[in-house]
């Protein structure tokens, strides 16, 4: 298990019944951000992923897997 899944399970643990938009997820980031400014990078490249559809994502694994 990743360091990670710890903020992901209390995530689905809190929040796991509700439905947000995006707009609120992005509102969320930018706090983030604003309150951890050294994140900014990684909120950046998550947030790009998470703007990609499947087959975007699916493209950029099989690049990785070749290199």
């Amino acid at each position: 298990m990743y360091f990670t899944d710890r903020g992901i399970e209390e995530l689905v643990e809190r929040r796991g019944e509700e439905q947000v938009t995006l707009e609120w997820v992005a509102d969320r980031l930018r706090a983030f951000v604003d309150l951890n400014p050294r994140f900014e990078d990684a909120v950046e490249r998550l947030a790009s992923f998470l703007a990609r559809d499947d087959a975007d994502i699916d493209e950029a694994l099989d690049y990785a897997d070749d290199e």
